[in-house]
């Protein structure tokens, strides 16, 4: 039999409660769940949580809580609604999106000589998994993430680069959204950064992000340079 979505995520959500018990690595539970967004019948479902209890078990050991003084991530409050842009372009220009917006399943940039910035920390997403294609050709896309997410990068830098930067170290949280990044960057660069917002930042969970390389060139944009945002 078909599955359908709400069967997807049934299944994915206790996958997210195995991790967050122990049962699980992170390792094993990204791979449990690429197989099941992946899997076409319920015949495919069942298997990556036949060796996992049904619920949680009451003895089970909670999830840490959040550091003293900040307030908890609430991922599921963040998980659907109207996509409010689906893509940016800039030539000899720049484009932003930040503060509160929805990230759809697909989102496309495309800068040439001219820089982007797309600030997800206090985004909202259409979906769970979600997919960003950056393309930058003698330009730059910084792209800002929370810690809490999984990050999978696929790009290729051709005479510039196109990578992860900022607190690699942070632990993702099973419910907080994953994010692939695919795309290139032709004698430019698409740089993903691990930072928290102003609001957390500010309770000292932990310290600030390490930067990346210095954006230089074209796709640098300064207070003040024009932004056109697009999509």
């Amino acid at each position: 039999m078909r599955a359908s979505d709400t069967e997807r995520e049934r299944i994915a959500e206790r996958l997210r409660e195995a991790v967050a018990e122990g049962r699980l690595t992170m390792e094993e539970f990204n791979e449990r769940l690429d197989a099941v967004y992946q899997a076409r019948t319920l015949g495919e479902l069942e298997p990556l949580v036949s060796d996992l209890p049904a619920t949680p078990s009451a003895g089970a050991t909670p999830a840490a809580a959040p550091a003293a003084g900040r307030a908890p991530q609430r991922w599921s409050e963040r998980i659907g609604g109207e996509v409010t842009s689906r893509k940016a372009f800039a030539v000899w220009g720049g484009f932003g999106r930040q503060g509160r917006w929805t990230v759809p399943k697909v989102f496309s940039a495309f800068v040439m000589m001219g820089g982007g910035d797309l600030d997800l920390r206090e985004a909202n997403f259409e979906d769970r998994e979600v997919t960003i294609r950056c393309w930058a050709i003698m330009g730059a896309v910084d792209v800002i993430v929370p810690p809490e997410v999984t990050v999978e990068v696929k790009g290729l830098g051709i005479m510039g680069s196109f990578g992860e930067y900022g607190d690699n170290d942070s632990v993702p949280d099973p419910a907080a959204p994953r994010i692939r990044f695919e795309g290139m960057g032709l004698m430019g660069g698409v740089r993903i950064l691990r930072k928290r917002s102003k609001a957390d930042g500010a309770h000292g969970a932990h310290g600030p992000a390490q930067p990346g390389p210095e954006r230089r060139g074209p796709g640098h944009l300064n207070e003040g340079d024009d932004r056109r945002q697009l999509g």
